[in-house]
């Protein structure tokens, strides 16, 4: 039995927002994993009694200011965090979505008993 084009419109919107989803899932790993990363970067040089660091540019290592990389780290990390707030809002969003289309396709899918 072959679907109605309503309800194969709605299964086609529901695989594109799973595959939104996964998108959004899989960047928020990402940067949090970065996020990590920097923190561990931030507690080591909070440990190190030099004043100067070396930061990876390209390739090699040049030796830098330890203020200087620790406000640098730190506002990219305030970057970091901000972005994953606004990925949590479409994760929410998008899951919310999903959970809606998913009970209007049961819906339709019982109404026409087709499921």
């Amino acid at each position: 039995m072959e679907l109605p084009p309503n309800v194969q419109n709605q299964l086609m919107q529901f695989q594109q927002l799973q595959q939104q989803l996964q998108a959004i899932v899989f960047q928020k790993q990402q940067i949090e994993a970065q996020i990590k990363e920097m923190e561990k970067a931030l507690e080591e040089m909070g440990k190190s009694q030099s004043e100067e660091v070396y930061k990876m540019a390209g390739g090699i290592l040049v030796k830098r200011n330890k203020k200087e990389i620790e406000e640098e780290l730190n506002e990219k990390l305030e970057t970091l965090k901000l972005r994953i707030k606004t990925l949590e809002k479409q994760e929410e969003k998008m899951q919310k979505r999903l959970m809606d289309l998913q009970e209007s396709l049961q819906k339709t899918l019982q109404g026409a008993n087709i499921a």
